[in-house]
């Protein structure tokens, strides 16, 4: 199933991402852990994708492996910065192989050697251009590509960044989800800017659970997101309690969501960072709202 049909049922989904492993050796536990959480029924799944590719074999494994097993509908990421248009071509057709028929469009991180290295000469440059050669390709894709609502952190303003949206979308983008936020207010916003600067397509609000109060320096740092002095307050507080802080992150992340339907946003993709029980706890909490056929 293309994930913008789930987007278009109008109907509340909610959905998680997860990661594969960096080594070979992790892959048998981290297999296990997206297995657990496929096995709740999820509206979909994504599968990132590590820097320079270097996990991309494990991406496509562990997404078709939910599919396949689980009949949860994957959306597998792909990254082109770091590769040339031969290589991109190839995990193309191996997504179509491998049935695949969502894919998150990324430019990828610019990792120090890149940097150095220089953009000038690289194939790709921007997600536009992946978008495009997607759309062009004869996998019939469903495409979903990355925004930021606090602003990407290499664009001088917002006005520029929703400009540059608004080119992958243009350039066949089916829908938008949001790097991660803790204030539900700035998403709001940023859906109004989206609109009144014609950008139609569904934005999903990517949600984080903080379970760990070492997560948030390294959100930040991800994200750049901004900490509501709530949210601070609770990691203060129960930060050097693990367990009362898995608790209270997953509390947070719940009442986020819970917000999110209210004010008529029906599609939340979860960070999962791979652990079940968060996944779990969340789907637990929202069992009312999501009713009894959710994942079935």
């Amino acid at each position: 199933m293309k994930i913008i049909d789930i987007l278009n049922t109008h109907n509340m989904s909610l959905s998680f991402e997860v990661f594969p492993p960096k080594k070979e050796s992790g892959f048998d536990s981290i297999k296990k852990a997206t297995e657990e959480i496929a096995s709740f029924g999820p509206s979909f799944m994504s599968v990132t994708y590590g820097a320079g590719g270097g996990t991309s074999e494990y991406t496509l494994e562990i997404a078709k492996n939910i599919m396949n097993k689980y009949k949860v509908p994957s959306l597998a990421h792909l990254t082109c910065v770091s590769s040339d248009k031969e290589t991109v071509r190839n995990r193309i057709e191996a997504m179509k192989e491998a049935g695949i028929k969502n894919v998150m469009a990324l430019r990828g991180d610019l990792t120090p050697e890149l940097m150095e290295s220089g953009l000038e000469n690289r194939d790709y440059k921007y997600a536009t251009q992946l978008i495009r050669e997607l759309k062009e390709s004869d996998g019939d894709f469903c495409i979903g590509a990355a925004c930021y609502p606090e602003v990407h952190p290499e664009s001088p303003n917002q006005e520029e960044d929703i400009k540059h949206l608004k080119e992958k979308v243009e350039a066949g983008a089916d829908f938008l989800t949001t790097q991660m936020v803790f204030d539900n207010n700035l998403f709001f916003q940023f859906m109004y800017k989206l609109r009144e600067a014609g950008v139609t397509v569904p934005v999903i609000p990517g949600i984080m659970p903080i379970t760990n109060a070492n997560q948030v320096e390294r959100a930040i740092k991800l994200s750049g997101s901004f900490m509501p002095h709530r949210f601070v307050s609770l990691v203060d507080y129960f930060g050097k309690d693990p367990e009362a802080m898995k608790q209270a992150g997953i509390a947070y992340a719940t009442d986020q969501i819970i917000d999110l339907y209210a004010n008529g946003i029906t599609n939340v993709h979860v960070y999962s960072m791979n652990k079940p029980d968060v996944a779990k706890g969340i789907i637990d909490n929202l069992s009312a709202i999501l009713g009894k056929d959710f994942g079935r």
